[in-house]
C-alpha cells in the first residue's frame, strides 16, 4: 500500500478533475495535445514547450490503462472513500485518531528499518530503531509518539528505494488502483515491504488484524486520514502528466538522499 503512502509527498500540489461516467468502450485514445506544437529549436521563445515535452517524457507504455485506472480512482476517492474518512474524523476524538495513526505508523517502522539498513544508512537506521523502541515501551505500543517529542522523527524507508539505491531503474510507470503512482520497480518493492511485515509480525500484530478483521478496515481509513493528496486540487487537463512527472522526480530525490 507505499503508493497511497507517497500520495502526501504530491499533497500541495495534484490531482484530477471528476470526470462524467462514460461506457469504457467510448473512451477516446490518449493524444498528446503538447506533441502538435511547432517547436523552432532557432528561438528561446519556446525554451518552455522544449521543456515541456522533456518533462512529459515519462515511460509510460500503457498509458491509456494508467488514466483510466487513475480516473476511478479519483472517482472512488470523491463517492466513497473521502466520505467515510469525513465520517470517521467527525465520529471519532482526534486524540484517538492520532493515537490509531501513531500505532499503525510504528508497525510500520519494520520496513523502515530493514531498508535503512539494507541502503547502508546506519545512523538512519539506529534512529529508527530508537524509535521503535521508545514507542513501543513507552509509548504503549505505540500509542503516543514519544520518540518524535525526543527529537527523532519517523524517516520512511521502502524496498523500491533500496532497489533504486542498488542500481535498480524505476521501469514503466503505473496507476495502481485505489493505490495511486507507482513503477514496476516501486510495485514490487511496496510487494517486499508487506511480506517483510507478515512475516516479522511485530507485537503479533498481523496475527491480531487477521483474527479481528475490522482492523483492517481501521487501517484503510486511517491510511487516507494521513494521505493530505486531493484529486482535482490543481483543477487542470494536464493534471494526470503533472502527478505523473512529479512522483518519477520525487521518487528519484527519494533514492538519491
Amino acid at each position: 500500500m507505499k503508493a497511497l503512502l507517497n500520495l502526501p509527498l504530491l499533497a500541495c500540489l495534484i490531482s484530477v478533475p471528476t470526470l462524467a461516467a462514460e461506457p469504457v468502450d467510448t473512451v477516446p485514445l490518449y493524444s498528446d495535445p503538447l506533441l502538435e506544437l511547432d517547436i523552432d529549436e532557432s528561438e528561446n521563445r519556446y525554451q518552455f514547450e522544449r521543456s515541456s515535452l522533456r518533462a512529459l517524457n515519462v515511460q509510460d507504455p500503457i498509458e491509456g490503462l494508467n488514466r483510466r485506472i487513475y480516473r476511478f480512482n479519483a472517482q472512488f476517492d470523491r463517492y466513497v472513500y473521502l466520505p467515510v474518512v469525513r465520517t470517521y474524523a467527525w465520529a471519532t476524538p482526534r486524540p484517538v485518531r492520532t493515537g490509531v495513526s501513531n500505532v499503525f505508523n510504528n508497525l510500520g517502522e519494520i520496513p523502515n528499518l530493514g531498508n535503512s539498513l539494507l541502503q547502508g544508512k546506519f545512523k538512519r537506521s539506529g534512529q529508527t530503531t530508537a524509535r521503535l523502541l521508545f514507542n513501543s515501551i513507552f509509548g504503549l505500543a505505540g500509542i503516543f509518539d514519544v520518540a518524535g517529542k525526543m527529537g527523532l522523527p519517523r524517516q520512511k524507508e521502502d524496498f523500491g528505494q533500496t532497489l533504486g539505491v542498488w542500481g535498480v531503474p524505476p521501469g514503466p510507470y503505473l496507476v495502481l488502483p485505489f493505490l495511486g503512482p507507482s513503477s514496476l520497480r516501486d510495485g514490487t518493492g511496496r510487494t517486499a515491504d508487506w511480506v517483510l511485515e507478515d512475516y516479522v509480525n511485530y507485537m503479533h500484530s498481523r496475527d491480531v488484524m487477521n483474527d479481528y478483521q475490522a482492523t483492517w478496515g481501521i487501517w484503510a481509513i486511517d491510511l487516507r486520514y494521513q494521505t493530505p493528496f486531493r484529486y482535482g486540487a490543481l483543477d487542470s487537463p494536464f493534471e494526470y502528466d503533472q502527478v505523473r512527472y512529479l512522483y518519477t522526480k520525487l521518487r528519484e530525490f527519494e533514492v538519491d538522499n
